[in-house]
């Protein structure tokens, strides 16, 4: 049996032999298996020392910055792999790089929570502003030294005021029936007329507002994707575009000559329609106007008092109306508008008249760098808006029967600007704007040794400007003005403005 047994061992061995592969010998694994683990703890020895590094690092750039004003301490200490003579700049170098930074978060933080103005609502308000320091030379006179719009016989002038600063305020509201509520205004500090037949003295529907601080601006409305519903008190829906100015900020640039400008209140609606790359706006809205600053002088000489403005007494609002092609960014790029105007008055003398208006506007955008933005009226009685020779009508009294002609006054009248914006540091900015009465409606009213206002027929302003801005928070503008204001008798009035402007923005 056991001769047996061996001799079937000896036949099946050969045949495992061959199926199993002979194992590997352990001293190989083991050599490769003691490298790998030398590997490793080399990498962890070296990620070691590297947090070592940059804690001392963190250390001492702590220890800089708690030491607020005094000097700087020396440069932390380097491991010895890194301890030659070119690794000290760098290592400083980092460490005001990253001294920079952090006073760059820092600013940016302290920033953000100074916007946090907790109102009654909870909801949040932002706080801006523009504080505007105007340096002028008038090489004539003007209506109003520092924010002339006017040009009158007399010599002229040299100072500087910071009277149009502006502060403003904004909030977004809840969500109501889908759209977002948001409202705003803002407010500068030049109310406080000089005289009384000035056109400093128009401040529209916010007349008794006519002090130190005065409102500029107003608006509240709800916003859904394309359709917004507001009131407000802004320029009219039919000037939609204003000329650019750091100089001209109380009263915009071109007003009274031909920038339909005033701030009137107005219960308004828009809606865009999609029509493919482009949009269609439709604009409509009722407006209240107020009197134009001649037309204050002559009701308060015919009835000694103006409880209500013309508008207000005819006891019907105002309405205005725009429709505007607009481009595939609808608050950025082109637009063309069409607009129309209409408001019934009550003259001082108790006789109805309308004062209306069609209006074009354009604003494209050109190569080079370059945009081009105008509007264009055509309307009667637009001394509320901001036209009209600073008068919705002309009169003039009956001595026998002591009582007065009035005559509402067709006008014509308009603004275009060119702009070249070479980054978002420069531009230049070219404007011309006119505003002219029918000279023969007015000829039969003009009085002899009466005021400028009174028998003015026409005024025109060219300008030039550039708006330099270092950073989104300084401006810098210089500019240069000529005024020709012309009455309907005697030779017209002319005037040099050369203004200065420096501003700050928060």
């Amino acid at each position: 049996m056991p001769v047996l047994l061996l001799a079937v061992a000896l036949s099946t061995s050969p045949a495992h032999a061959q199926d199993a592969p002979p194992p590997p010998a352990l001293s190989e694994q083991l050599q490769k298996l003691t490298e790998a683990m030398a590997r490793t703890q080399s990498q962890l020895e070296q990620s070691q020392r590297d947090l070592d590094e940059m804690r001392r690092q963190l250390a001492a750039l702590q220890a800089l910055m708690a030491q607020g004003n005094a000097s700087a301490p020396a440069a932390p200490a380097v491991p010895a792999s890194a301890s030659s003579s070119s690794s000290a700049p760098a290592t400083t170098a980092e460490i005001e790089d990253i001294r920079e930074r952090q006073a760059i978060l820092e600013s940016q933080v302290q920033t953000h929570e100074q916007t946090k103005v907790e109102t009654e609502s909870k909801y949040p308000v932002k706080i801006t502003g523009l504080l505007l320091f105007n340096g002028f030379v008038n090489t004539r006179q003007v209506d109003s030294a520092a924010t002339p719009t006017l040009a009158i016989p007399g010599t002229g002038s040299t100072g500087a005021s910071v009277r149009q600063t502006i502060l403003g305020f904004a909030a977004r509201g809840p969500h109501l029936f889908g759209a977002t509520s948001y409202a705003d205004l803002s407010v500068d500090f030049d109310g406080n007329p000089s005289s009384a037949n000035s056109s400093a003295t128009y401040t529209g529907y916010a007349g008794s507002n006519a002090t130190l601080l005065r409102l500029r601006t107003a608006h509240a409305g709800l916003d859904w994707q394309h359709t917004r519903a507001y009131f407000s008190l802004d320029r009219p829906i039919l000037n939609p575009d204003t000329p650019t100015s750091l100089t001209a900020v109380a009263e915009p640039a071109l007003a009274w000559s031909g920038n339909l400008w005033t701030w009137n209140p107005q219960l308004g609606l828009t809606h865009d329609l999609v029509a493919g790359s482009h949009f269609v706006r439709l604009q409509g809205a009722l407006i209240d106007v107020g009197d134009a600053p001649w037309s204050v002088s002559i009701a308060s000489t015919a009835t000694g008092a103006t409880p209500a403005t013309s508008a207000e007494q005819s006891r019907w609002p105002g309405v205005e109306a725009r429709v505007a092609l607009l481009g595939s960014k609808p608050e950025e790029g082109s637009h063309l508008g069409v607009g129309g105007y209409f408001a019934p008055h009550l003259d001082p003398v108790g006789h109805r008249f309308d004062a209306w208006a069609g209006t074009l506007d354009a604003k494209l955008l050109l190569p080079a760098h370059l945009s081009f933005t105008g509007s264009f009226y055509r309307g009667k009685a637009l001394g509320g808006l901001g036209a009209g020779g600073f008068k919705d009508f002309a009169f003039a009294a009956d001595p026998g029967t002591n009582s007065y002609y009035v005559r509402p006054l067709d006008d014509v009248g308009g603004w275009a600007q060119l702009k070249e914006k070479l980054s978002e540091r420069l531009e230049f900015n070219v404007a011309f704007g006119l505003d002219n009465v029918f000279a023969n409606e007015l000829r039969p009213y003009a009085v002899t040794g009466g005021t400028t206002y009174q028998n003015l027929a026409r005024n025109r302003t060219y300008t030039g400007n550039t708006i330099y801005s270092p950073s989104a928070y300084l401006l810098f503008s210089l500019e240069y003005r000529h005024l020709e204001s012309s009455p309907i008798t005697g030779p017209a009035a002319g005037s040099n403005i050369i203004g200065l402007g420096a501003g700050y923005k928060f």
